[in-house]
């Protein structure tokens, strides 16, 4: 938004040309993302604990978890929120790429919401079945293959081509079943989450590490001369998802900062 507002006054006010450039947008969108947390989280937790929105732990599980019991839930909501407000701050919001991320971001974000109020209101450690988690999650991320196969923005650009990083003669043509790559790439990449989750921080720690390489991959790849010197496919308007994946580690930090050791949110 930033971008379309500030960057047209270039030639007024020469300091705005700054935003032509996506390593400053992404360097505020992640400090943009780490502050609104800061001033959002305290906000949150103390209006869950008002509400009494807070962890059920099974009686049956180990004693090392019941002090848990109680401590507030619904973190997701602080980690979208200050995803949502830097990448439209700071992304160029006409990139398909960035309302695809979004998309996907959110519309996963409302399951592990559903999935938390129902075991909220149910009192019980289990909220969607499997199965209905599964279906969503595949839904959501076959939508997002199609919007990049078929999206006119984007369409020019697309290929079912597959390379690898540094190895530029490699590469694998995955033709009609690419679309079914991304869904698993998606998919896989959300589970994997879960499956990290256990101890405090450890989910969001891993996610950190993920966002920060995520971060510099996308500019690389969205930047010709750095995607040829360093062997990688070069993805026309794929840069801009560094905004969003600064952003991304700034919440991870801010999150991080509240879901450390011993966790006042989950």
């Amino acid at each position: 938004m930033l971008y379309y507002l500030l960057y047209p006054l270039r030639n007024m006010i020469s300091g705005f040309n700054v935003f032509r450039y996506i390593t400053f947008r992404t360097a505020w969108a992640a400090l943009t993302a780490l502050v609104i947390s800061f001033i959002l989280g305290p906000w949150l937790i103390e209006r869950m604990r008002q509400i009494k929105l807070g962890q059920f732990i099974r009686e049956e599980g180990p004693k090392s978890h019941q002090q848990k019991a109680g401590t507030p839930t619904m973190g997701g909501i602080l980690i979208n929120i200050a995803i949502l407000i830097p990448t439209l701050l700071w992304a160029d919001i006409l990139n398909p790429y960035i309302w695809i991320v979004l998309f996907v971001t959110f519309a996963y974000g409302a399951i592990g919401f559903i999935d938390d109020y129902r075991k909220l209101i149910q009192r019980r450690n289990l909220g969607l079945t499997a199965k209905q988690k599964f279906s969503a999650q595949i839904g959501i991320a076959l939508a997002a293959g199609l919007a990049i196969a078929y999206l006119p923005s984007i369409h020019n650009n697309y290929s079912t081509v597959l390379t690898f990083p540094f190895f530029k003669t490699l590469h694998l043509d995955l033709g009609p079943l690419y679309i079914a790559f991304i869904v698993v790439v998606i998919v896989g990449a959300s589970n994997a989450v879960n499956l990290t989750d256990g101890l405090d921080g450890l989910a969001i720690g891993t996610t950190l590490i993920a966002a920060v390489t995520y971060t510099i991959l996308t500019y690389a790849a969205g930047n010709f001369r750095v995607a040829d010197y360093l062997r990688i496919a070069w993805v026309p308007q794929a840069g801009e998802l560094a905004v969003f994946c600064g952003a991304m580690v700034g919440a991870s930090l801010g999150f991080l900062w509240f879901n450390a050791h011993p966790a006042e949110i989950f």
